[in-house]
């Protein structure tokens, strides 16, 4: 089984710029990825970006992820 740190490393890796926090059981993981590079795009390709970066992993070593996706922008405004 994979430890989230691991999994946040590789959204990290794969997707330049961003930040991610990750939980999870090993197989099911909840991430929050915050990038600048999601501005303008809607959520399915923001959650794309992300899976592109994870590649094979996602069907390889991780079962499920559930994404929220954020600007840095819309992260700031919702955490106030």
């Amino acid at each position: 089984m994979v430890a989230p740190e691991q999994v946040k490393l590789w959204i990290e890796e794969g997707l330049s710029g961003s930040s991610a926090d990750v939980v999870g059981d090993g197989r099911h993981f909840e991430a929050v990825v915050i990038c600048s590079d999601f501005a303008g795009k809607s959520m399915l390709e923001q959650h794309r970006m992300v899976y592109g970066g994870l590649g094979d992993k996602m069907d390889e070593i991780i079962h499920a992820l559930s994404l929220r996706t954020y600007t840095p922008q819309q992260w700031n405004n919702q955490s106030s």
